[in-house]
């Protein structure tokens, strides 16, 4: 069970202002792996650990949506066993701690190119998604399977097929309806993270989210994912609670 006693008060953060969505790229498994002279698939198991402490994390924090870049559309280009472990990922956790998720309230939402998947993956996601369908708390939400250029062209398709039905005038198409149209739609208001994390020192957004990053606050931590810590994370977000957030205009004007 998710342990609820975190204290905000040890690393000074102020529990007002705790960003509502928080999105990560789990960076570094492999590098992690290679230090340790291990096979690559040692280091995303230990990764898989570390979603689960970071979820129990961010659901103590107060954080309202969790999103994780878990598998790219650029990871099938990775060796063949690599990517077989990878998609065999999601199986394992929910099987291991999908009845934690809903004993501390956390709901499954899975966004990406899902029918692209193996059926073992496919049927892992979706039984993930049933099993937590009653939760009201934090939204764990997994990019599997997800690029946002592939997400993006997705989009201007609905949108262009709209206007060839008629149902929408090319004057009609602003901000909004991109929104709707993108695999974020279904998180409403909390679709845009306020904080966006890429662990391991690299600093570039590998095709994750790039409408929805658009006013998010960045912060690059060189820990490699398989060390990252809830200490990790309490540090991101203290980082991120004495930026200025603006959204292009001016404060105190």
């Amino acid at each position: 069970m998710f342990n609820k006693n975190n204290s905000l008060e040890d690393h000074q953060l102020d529990p007002n202002n705790i960003p509502a969505h928080i999105a990560i790229i789990m960076d570094g498994n492999g590098r992690w792996a290679k230090q340790r002279h291990l096979p690559r698939i040692a280091g995303h198991k230990q990764g898989m650990e570390v979603v689960r402490t970071i979820t129990k994390s961010a659901s103590n924090l107060g954080v309202k949506v969790l999103t994780l870049y878990a598998f790219s559309t650029e990871n099938w280009h990775r060796p063949e066993k690599e990517v077989k472990y990878l998609l065999g990922l999601p199986e394992r956790f929910f099987n291991k701690f999908v009845p934690e998720l809903i004993e501390n309230n956390v709901k499954v939402n899975v966004m990406g190119e899902i029918d692209k998947l193996p059926n073992s993956t496919k049927n892992a996601v979706q039984k993930a998604i049933y099993d937590t369908k009653d939760c009201n708390g934090m939204i764990l939400n997994f990019a599997l399977n997800y690029g946002s250029h592939d997400e993006i062209v997705s989009a201007i398709k609905k949108i262009s097929s709209r206007v060839k039905n008629g149902n929408l005038n090319v004057d009609d198409i602003n901000d909004n309806v991109v929104e709707e149209s993108l695999m974020t739609s279904n998180l409403r208001d909390l679709s845009n993270p306020d904080l966006l994390i890429r662990t391991s020192g690299e600093e570039r957004l590998s095709n994750f989210l790039l409408w929805q990053v658009a006013y998010s606050e960045f912060v690059f931590d060189k820990t490699k994912w398989p060390d990252y810590k809830d200490s990790n994370l309490k540090e991101c977000i203290h980082e991120y609670q004495n930026r200025h957030r603006r959204f292009g205009g001016l404060k105190n004007k």
